[in-house]
């Protein structure tokens, strides 16, 4: 019997989630806070235990505390304790069967404690990238078009209702967060707060490291002032400077976000090669995102007017949008999301390619 949450919207992770558990010992579940990973995992798990105040010092005394329960066994917020990371793997590698934990965490240790202290865990620990929901997971897309439809030959034509362009951009405001969508929530003001926390305590709190919020809320605003987009570190810093008064050093950038990729608000969609025999020479540069569209939507301050008075600023967000839905498709067909831009600027916004080499492109 499983955790599942009364109001569970299913998912797309879902079946690939129930595939790792039959093959890994472990499954460690990561991605954005508030984007569904815990009630993603209750689905799948049979007990659980929640690293909050109550229990954190106890555990962190007699570790062994963490691990007990029915398998499935959902270990939340397990990087607040990170050698239990160790712990699960010798577990897994002391008895047989497959499925006994699931790790989930809203933010990764750093990368010099996962190389002095853990362990890699491969073989035994599968790694499931989550993200916001897609518009088809929120239920704004009724999914009669599929992509693994498109790669197999099967599309039909279909009447689609119509969008406006108001339900866009109120759309890519809101995002993919399942918190947000019960009737009456504002997501302007849900996502503000969301980002001032990131900035003034979820960025200390990942390794007490104290980061300036003021530098890091620039940073995220530049950052969605370039969204969809190949935009290098010094043109994020002179941005920055720019647009915000703030200058920052090219180790504190980088430093910063770091910061933003452990707590994964930040992916990146890396460059397609084509691996044909051309004369032209493609660009390698990933193209960089914020997790979800809302987050570039809120930083900027924009509203439904002032997006649809700058139509150039929303393209960018709305394409954003379109390729955080692709990725999501893409990955659940054990697919993988790319770009493409040859030297001369002749570009192809998203490339999905499958595991059998087909590719596709948007």
């Amino acid at each position: 019997m499983t955790l599942t949450p009364q109001g569970y919207r299913p998912r797309l992770i879902d079946s690939k989630f129930e595939t790792y558990l039959n093959t890994f010992g472990a499954v460690y579940v990561r991605g954005p806070k508030g984007c569904g990973k815990t009630w993603a995992s209750r689905n799948q798990a049979s007990s659980e235990i929640q690293l909050n105040r109550d229990v954190l010092e106890a555990v962190r005394t007699d570790r062994a505390i963490a691990l007990k329960g029915d398998a499935p066994h959902l270990i939340d917020e397990w990087q607040k304790v990170p050698a239990l990371w160790d712990d699960v793997r010798f577990e897994v590698d002391r008895a047989t069967g497959k499925g006994r934990f699931i790790l989930c965490g809203s933010f990764s240790i750093s990368k010099d404690e996962e190389s002095e202290k853990l362990h890699s865990g491969t073989g035994r620990i599968g790694r499931l990238d989550m993200r916001t929901m897609s518009l088809f997971e929120s239920g704004d897309s009724d999914g009669s078009v599929s992509l693994r439809g498109l790669f197999d030959g099967r599309f039909e034509s279909t009447d689609v209702r119509q969008t406006g362009l108001e339900e866009l951009i109120r759309l890519s405001m809101r995002g993919g967060w399942p918190w947000l969508l019960d009737d009456g929530a504002d997501a302007g003001i849900a996502l503000k707060e969301y980002i001032r926390s990131v900035c003034e305590s979820d960025s200390t709190e990942l390794d007490g490291v104290s980061r300036d919020p003021r530098k890091m809320m620039a940073l995220i605003k530049s950052l969605a002032r370039n969204e969809s987009t190949t935009a290098s570190d010094t043109t994020i810093a002179r941005d920055m400077s720019e647009n915000d008064g703030e200058r920052i050093s090219e180790t504190t950038l980088s430093d910063y976000r770091s910061a933003l990729e452990r707590l994964h608000l930040v992916w990146y969609q890396r460059s397609f090669d084509p691996n044909f025999r051309s004369p032209v020479r493609v660009a390698k540069k990933p193209k960089r995102h914020l997790a979800d569209p809302s987050l570039a939507f809120s930083a900027l301050g924009l509203t439904v007017d002032s997006a649809i008075n700058d139509l150039k600023t929303f393209g960018f967000i709305f394409e954003s949008m379109c390729e955080r839905d692709l990725l999501i498709y893409a990955e659940a067909n054990g697919g993988e999301l790319m770009h493409y831009r040859e030297s001369d600027n002749k570009e192809v916004d998203a490339v999905v390619e499958l595991p059998d080499g087909r590719y596709g492109l948007f």
